[in-house]
């Protein structure tokens, strides 16, 4: 008896062992999650600060911000940038950057070091010169309200209530494009949204009218295959939906 009391024992402790390592390593290992968490959201934010002594905005009376950004010295930092994204109402205002693929910078930050925060970046369909009818822009949708953190924002009430006619602005080196939202929603993971090639003005418009009719809100936007839109994707907290909105360009000028 005082042998098989002892072997139980012997079992017990080494029970009470293997649960005291795992959950040490649960500790080790979820603050090692938080310092880099905080460590890359800190870095995301001292790179923000940087880019924005390459950025103006001229405010007028009565009129459109003027948006001056200075792409050479951008380029000089990183040559991948090919915009600058501003949402009203939102936290989302960064450079945009695009390689030759839609994986890069899911892991890596502006400055080109491995990062879980990543950066806003460009479909790499998409080419910038004025033929893409839909342009399409990701970024992870950091808890922190970073990248595209507050773009779930834009799927509520309180959000959709404080919209103006000019929601969006895209700057690029050739111009600066104002945009209206006209759709946002929640949707199971799909490419259709993205989609920029297409086949005829039939084809376009049956697009146009399906992510319309998606929405979420009715936000009173009319659309004809003539126009050009943007897109605006993230993940959303269930991992296998994404927020998605899109936005008519309204008005364009020549960035000077």
């Amino acid at each position: 008896m005082r042998l098989r009391r002892r072997v139980k024992r012997k079992i017990y402790r080494f029970i009470l062992f293997i649960f005291g390592l795992f959950f040490l390593g649960v500790l080790v290992f979820s603050t090692y999650k938080i310092f880099t968490w905080k460590k890359e959201n800190k870095r995301a934010d001292e790179l923000k600060e940087i880019i924005n002594n390459y950025v103006t905005i001229e405010a007028k009376e009565d009129e459109d911000n003027t948006y001056h950004v200075d792409f050479d010295k951008l380029k000089e930092f990183n040559d991948d940038i090919v915009a600058y994204l501003k949402v009203f109402n939102t936290k989302i205002e960064y450079p945009v950057v695009q390689t030759s693929d839609n994986d890069y910078y899911l892991t890596h930050s502006l400055d080109k070091k491995g990062s879980s925060a990543g950066w806003v970046f460009a479909n790499y369909h998409n080419s910038f010169d004025g033929s893409d009818k839909n342009i399409s822009l990701f970024g992870h949708g950091r808890l922190d309200g970073s990248m595209f953190g507050t773009l779930k924002d834009t799927l509520t009430s309180e959000w959709q209530n404080k919209n103006t006619s000019k929601q969006i602005v895209l700057v690029t080196k050739d111009e600066v494009s104002y945009y209206e939202v006209f759709s946002t929603y929640k949707i199971l993971i799909e490419d259709y949204y993205i989609n920029n090639n297409f086949t005829s003005d039939e084809e376009y418009q049956d697009f146009l009218d399906t992510i319309l009719e998606r929405s979420n809100h009715d936000y009173g936007v009319e659309l004809n295959s003539d126009d050009q839109i943007l897109t605006l994707s993230t993940c959303d907290i269930k991992k296998n939906y994404r927020v998605v909105l899109h936005a008519k360009k309204i008005k364009e000028t020549i960035d000077e």
